[in-house]
């Protein structure tokens, strides 16, 4: 049957563009600091660069690099002290906050429908004490294998930017030594064509979803701020860096914001944060990403969708930002590299 013989076809090419991909996550997840660094250097890059080029009409080249890479080094370190401020000048108020926060959850929490036993949570609280003394030795360690989970991210952090002061000051150089050195002369046009169509949308991917997250957080502080949910700022930043996982990241860290604002200023509070979840959802599906994403590849929901889970089970959070991304700049080599039919 025709229609069976199509189906077997497109049936073993998926499954070999599975596999592929599937491999192509393995192997980053083996060699995950290397390969976060490397992802993480093209994003400075795609981010940096119109700026470095920008300076280097008046600047000589590498002073333009390095005055690009110092900026944005200077500004992400103070969001941090703002954040830090931020969360130092509300300590003072945020643990009678809190308290009274858990005092309300507890009386709201033995009202219909919960119907639970006074000293619920204070029972659980004794447990979780109970507990912590009781596994303080594997808490321990635990601590201690977080120590070297931070040492790996200053380290990854440095060769991120150690690879993108290259990849920005010298990055076309770079891609014409691999076109012209590595490849035999039948491959290069080829190669090179798929190359840059992939940096297009990785490059356009990247700034896309900046300007999405950053478009999130902004509503998302206006609103905190106007409800008076405790960390505001904090909550802001985590919706930012939230954003960049597709789908999920959004949603979880407003759910986040909804537990604070529950202990902080109660449930008519979280309910409004809940409501905001909805709305800062349909904003960033409906009108954000086509309207800001329209220029580099969209993908259909379902695929995005497969993509977070899959990354995310080969390699934990690294996999889930990157797996969108990565589908993205496959599809456009495989644009690129298709034939062009005749007139």
């Amino acid at each position: 049957m025709p229609a069976l013989r199509v189906a077997a076809a497109y049936a073993w090419r998926l499954l070999v563009v599975g596999g592929a991909v599937y491999g192509v996550f393995v192997v980053l997840g083996r060699f995950q600091l290397i390969a976060a660094a490397v992802f993480l250097a093209l994003v400075i890059t795609s981010v940096l660069r119109p700026p470095a080029d920008l300076l280097a009409r008046w600047l000589p080249r590498p002073l333009s690099v390095a005055v690009s890479l110092v900026g944005s080094i200077c500004l992400f370190l103070g969001l941090l002290a703002l954040v830090v401020n931020a969360v130092a000048q509300e300590s003072a108020t945020l643990t009678d906050e809190f308290r009274g926060g858990v005092h309300r959850i507890e009386i709201w929490l033995q009202r219909p429908p919960f119907r639970l036993g006074p000293g619920a949570l204070s029972h659980l609280q004794q447990q979780l004490l109970t507990y912590i003394q009781t596994h303080r030795s594997n808490l321990a360690s635990r601590a201690l294998s977080g120590v070297g989970t931070v040492v790996e991210l200053v380290t990854g952090g440095v060769l991120a930017l150690f690879t993108s002061v290259f990849f920005i000051h010298s990055g076309e150089r770079l891609w014409a030594w691999t076109s012209l050195e590595l490849l035999p002369a039948g491959a290069r046009s080829g190669w090179d064509r798929a190359g840059r169509a992939a940096w297009r949308t990785f490059a356009g991917y990247t700034r896309g979803i900046i300007i999405v997250a950053a478009t999130n957080a902004l509503l998302v502080g206006i609103a905190l701020l106007v409800l008076r949910v405790p960390l505001a700022l904090p909550l802001t930043l985590l919706e930012f860096f939230a954003t960049f996982i597709p789908l999920v990241g959004s949603p979880v860290a407003l759910g986040v914001a909804t537990v604070v604002a529950l202990a902080g200023r109660g449930p008519l509070t979280a309910a409004a944060v809940l409501v905001l979840i909805v709305v800062v959802g349909q904003l960033e599906g409906h009108v954000l990403h086509p309207l800001v994403m329209s220029w580099a590849v969209r993908l259909h929901p379902l695929v995005v969708a497969v993509s977070v889970i899959a990354g995310s089970i080969v390699a934990g959070v690294i996999g889930a930002v990157v797996a969108v991304p990565f589908i993205s700049v496959v599809w456009s080599v495989v644009r690129a590299l298709r034939p062009v039919p005749p007139p």
